[in-house]
């Protein structure tokens, strides 16, 4: 999993409620279980005037000229914002993975469904909490000003805004650590390997009929 430590990026302004994990990667794309290619797919419904299907040349679709990641000047853009309730519904992992495949390494809010926030973290993605009014300004300025962008201290837990303004946030001290060097459950596992092993061993001596 990659490390969260300090990421500044352009951001995008998804103004929506209640965006459910159906909307962030449709029900047809959940097949795969690779943790990457969905990229091309986040927000398919809402991304594209046709209806996407796995193997489909993405680059030949229709893009909706209204929906907010088509346009030039969000292109690229690494910092989500989005409004209260972000990845309700189904608890799919692929949420996650298709907002990181995509690009994003933070989504703003001012709450979050709770599986969704849990998986984020399991998979290097931030889901950063503010409040509705600091969110109200974060999408003004956004939209008021083209290449709006954040950084997003972790080790600090502070939001940096282009003119210097700073933003507490509060993070879980164990998804924090977990964030900051890039461990997922698989991660956290593996720093006990050694142990593992001897376990194994002494199991293998101790009882060997167990092993064939």
């Amino acid at each position: 999993m990659k490390s969260f430590v300090v990421h500044t990026g352009l951001v995008a302004p998804l103004d929506r409620a209640n965006v459910d994990t159906d909307a962030i990667i449709p029900k047809q794309f959940l097949k795969s279980i690779k943790r990457s290619g969905f990229g091309p797919n986040l927000f398919d419904a809402w991304r594209y005037l046709d209806k996407g299907e796995p193997g489909m040349d993405n680059t030949r679709r229709p893009l909706n000229p209204d929906f907010v990641l088509n346009a030039e000047r969000y292109r690229g853009a690494s910092v989500l914002l989005a409004r209260k309730n972000f990845g309700c519904g189904s608890s799919r992992e692929h949420a996650p993975w298709a907002l990181d495949d995509y690009g994003f390494r933070c989504v703003i809010a001012p709450s979050f469904a709770d599986i969704f926030f849990a998986n984020c973290f399991k998979n290097g993605l931030l889901p950063l909490v503010l409040t509705e009014s600091k969110m109200d300004r974060l999408f003004a300025e956004a939209a008021a000003f083209p290449g709006y962008r954040l950084t997003i201290d972790l080790p600090r837990q502070r939001v940096v805004k282009p003119d210097g303004e700073e933003w507490e946030f509060d993070v879980d001290p164990f998804r924090k650590d977990c964030l900051l060097n890039g461990w997922d459950d698989i991660g956290l596992t593996l720093r006990h390997a050694d142990k593992i092993r001897a376990f194994e061993m002494a199991r293998r001596a101790e009882q060997p009929w167990l092993f064939g």
